[in-house]
């Protein structure tokens, strides 16, 4: 690998020019194209096969001429009376019937249906809603129509009528990433490379690499979304790893140019080396990110799956132009990005007054028990909240600032009907033919459910055309992201098979509570046949890499370590509502339900990834001393700060990302964030120091006989090396 990698940089820096025009030709071409093509995400996240999933399509085959149209969406007005006045009165009724009267103009609205009409004002008659039929889908509205319907809803506001908008298909508050968030953290990590490196040319040069990476790949998974099923969440999750692994890779291998340029290596054949050890490492590196994401397909979850494809898509070409073009960038630029050309001012705030101090390396190894057993308590302590884990997809009344129509619009609900009238539940009765008195059956089903704890009301049945399936509306007490929700559909479900036991009648539940519900249930499930794989893989992937048993072991333990103390600050900040309003959350509620498996996909490659560039230097400096202590040391010293610079990027970029307003995509930033956090400055640059300086030489402890078998995996071009060092010695002695 380090050969081959060696002489693609050679091929890259003659034929620089070429390089860098196709690239730039090529990502052209694909903007153009996917310019044209335009976006065509899906929002909806569903799991064939649950029990609501199975449910929705029996009721939907049995309903088809009564069931919503896709081509077709509803809006609901909701209203509040003013003061000393309610729904009923004759001001206020005027009003809205003006506003009515509006909207019906507004293109493509086809119909108001005033409260009054629907009978569903609230018993104290201040809160009631109407809908708005439109004759096309939620996502093909467009915002001139919402916007028209929006400033439409004056006229009762100015009469102090409180309007606000709900729909389950039309957004009125379209919180995506900001591309602002992107620029910001693009910013910072400038900022931050431009000190590591002492240079603002040099700087760029991970950025730029950066770019051209997540230009491609973006602009692939945007042609793509209009062939397979991918949901929004996804090319934001590929856009996060694809910004920061393509700025850390390039990072790497830049760093490892600048050393060879100080050993007096000529600019050419320091790129090479550079592409050919550090490459060699980003290679690898990418491998076990990419593995790690594309691990999510276990799962069975068609959305995940389709979300570490993608994510793997992005690290993937951060790898391709980190190893193909960014060589052919480097040699343009030449002698401007070398250590000869440092600024001095950049360089002081880089290397201090003394070059050679290693002051964290050497506090680690003086008093490595204190150490462990500090950074032990502090990540065991934070992953405590984990206990209480709960999953969940989110509703409006958690994902949606209080300032928002729709959060607006639901708390006006829930104040008028109950936290369950965003809860409410369909439950399909399948009946046989050989059925005798179907009403006084109905009726004892009907008392049985209504005597369920936890339900409100109980509306049916309603029949179909063949009078062979009917159809429950129940409303729950509690709301879509309560645990007591989950109490009532899982005590339904059981109900349900006493029913086909008693009467051969088949009852199922379904709607979006029960679906939410099961794909939570169904993503709990696969969290420990998940992680149990990448502990397993990682731990094969390192004895192999590092050629030792304990080291591996090492290594996936603080990798459970940091993924716990993740997930429980998750649990600590969303769930318990703790320091909310600091990162910016609506609300407290459920852990997002496919979170965790994510965040451990993720961080398992990221984790790797420093455990590799730290311990690989260990490694060396032990097989050349046979002294581990001093082995500690030199990886510290000469590793540590490229994975800080590292880690403080990738932290950057997922902490930009957390400016969005959309919390789903803030909580995946803060889950990567602050797992990056945990992994790299407690784990790798602490504790990691720390148990190697305890184990001494029993950390490279490797029986004989596997020492035999093991493939010899060289992830730092260490033969790449000795041949050019034999190079020189050999042409040193023909001049």
């Amino acid at each position: 690998m380090a050969n081959l990698l060696f002489n693609i940089a050679k091929w890259s820096i003659t034929h620089s020019k070429k390089v860098i025009s196709s690239t730039v030709a090529l990502l052209a071409v694909l903007a153009i194209i996917g310019l044209n093509l335009g976006l065509n995400f899906e929002e909806e996240m569903t799991i064939p096969g649950t029990q609501a999933d199975d449910a929705a399509t029996i009721i939907t085959e049995n309903f088809i001429d009564v069931m919503d149209d896709d081509e077709t969406s509803t809006i609901q007005l909701v209203f509040k009376a003013p003061e000393k006045q309610d729904l009923n009165s004759e001001n206020v009724q005027g009003d809205i019937e003006e506003l009515i009267s509006e909207l019906i103009d507004i293109p493509n609205v086809v119909g108001v249906v005033p409260p009054w009409e629907l009978g569903n004002i609230s018993e104290d008659n201040m809160i009631g809603y109407a809908e708005i039929y439109l004759n096309q889908a939620g996502s093909e509205v467009s915002q001139e129509t919402k916007d028209s319907i929006i400033n439409t809803l004056d006229i009762t506001r100015d009469s102090d009528i409180q309007s606000e908008l709900i729909s389950d298909s039309v957004e009125f508050n379209v919180s995506g990433f900001s591309h602002i968030t992107e620029v910001v953290g693009i910013v910072i990590a400038f900022l931050i490379l431009s000190i590591m490196f002492a240079s603002f040319v040099t700087a760029a040069l991970p950025i730029v690499s950066a770019i051209f990476g997540i230009g491609i790949s973006l602009i692939t998974i945007i042609m793509g979304a209009h062939i397979f099923e991918i949901q929004s969440v996804s090319i934001v999750l590929a856009a996060m790893l694809g910004l920061a692994l393509g700025i850390d890779y390039a990072l790497f291998i830049i760093n490892r140019f600048k050393l060879q340029r100080a050993k007096g290596n000529n600019i050419m054949d320091s790129i090479a080396i550079a592409n050919g050890t550090a490459g060699t490492a980003v290679v690898f590196a990418g491998i076990t990110v990419i593995i790690g994401v594309l691990g999510l397909a276990v799962t069975g979850i068609p959305f995940l799956t389709v979300m570490g494809i993608t994510s793997a898509i992005s690290v993937f070409l951060a790898v391709i132009i980190s190893v193909f073009v960014l060589p052919a960038i480097m040699s343009l630029l030449g002698n401007k990005i070398s250590p000869e050309n440092e600024h001095t001012f950049l360089k002081k705030l880089s290397r201090g007054k003394n070059e050679n101090s290693n002051k964290w390396g050497e506090f680690v190894v003086k008093r490595p028990k204190s150490v462990v057993l500090v950074s032990l308590g502090l990540l065991i302590s934070i992953s405590l909240p984990i206990v209480n884990l709960q999953l969940g997809l989110p509703s409006i009344g958690i994902t949606q600032h209080e300032d928002t129509t729709e959060r607006q619009a639901y708390e006006l609900q829930t104040e008028a009907y109950g936290e369950g009238f965003h809860a409410s539940l369909i439950i399909g009765a399948e009946v046989p033919d050989n059925l005798e008195n179907i009403e006084e059956t109905f009726g004892g089903i009907l008392k049985g459910i209504e005597g369920i704890n936890g339900v409100n009301t109980v509306d049916g049945p309603i029949p179909n055309e063949s009078q062979d399936f009917f159809l429950f509306n129940v409303t729950p007490v509690t709301g879509p992201d309560d645990q007591k929700t989950k109490d009532v559909v899982n005590d339904i479900r059981d109900y349900a098979k006493d029913v086909e036991n008693e009467n051969n009648i088949k009852l199922m539940v379904t709607g979006d509570t029960a679906m939410n519900i099961d794909i939570s249930d169904k993503l709990f499930e696969a969290l420990p046949i998940f992680g149990g794989l990448i502990i397993l893989l990682a731990y094969v992937i390192l004895v192999a890499v590092f050629r030792s048993l304990v080291i591996p072991l090492k290594a996936v333990l603080g990798f459970v370590l940091s993924i716990s103390a993740t997930l429980g600050f998750m649990v600590f900040v969303i769930q318990d509502g703790n320091l909310i309003e600091l990162f910016g959350f609506p609300s407290s509620g459920p852990i997002l339900a496919f979170l965790p498996v994510v965040t451990i996909g993720i961080l398992f490659g990221l984790a790797m990834d420093y455990e590799l560039f730290l311990v690989s230097k260990m490694r060396e400096v032990y097989s050349e001393t046979d002294n581990a202590k001093e082995a500690v040391l030199q990886g510290v010293k000469d590793s540590g700060k490229v994975v800080v610079a590292a880690a403080l990027i990738m932290m950057t970029v997922f902490f930009a990302f957390m400016a969005t307003p959309d919390s789903m995509i803030k909580s995946v930033g803060m889950a990567l964030a602050f797992g990056v956090l945990f992994d790299a400055f407690i784990v790798r640059l602490t504790i990691v120091p720390a148990v190697m300086t305890l184990l001494g030489k029993h950390a490279w402890y490797l029986p004989r006989w596997l020492d035999r078998i093991l493939p010899n995996i060289d992830v730092e071009g260490e033969k790449l090396l000795h041949e050019v060092e034999k190079r020189k010695e050999h042409q040193s002695r023909i001049e």
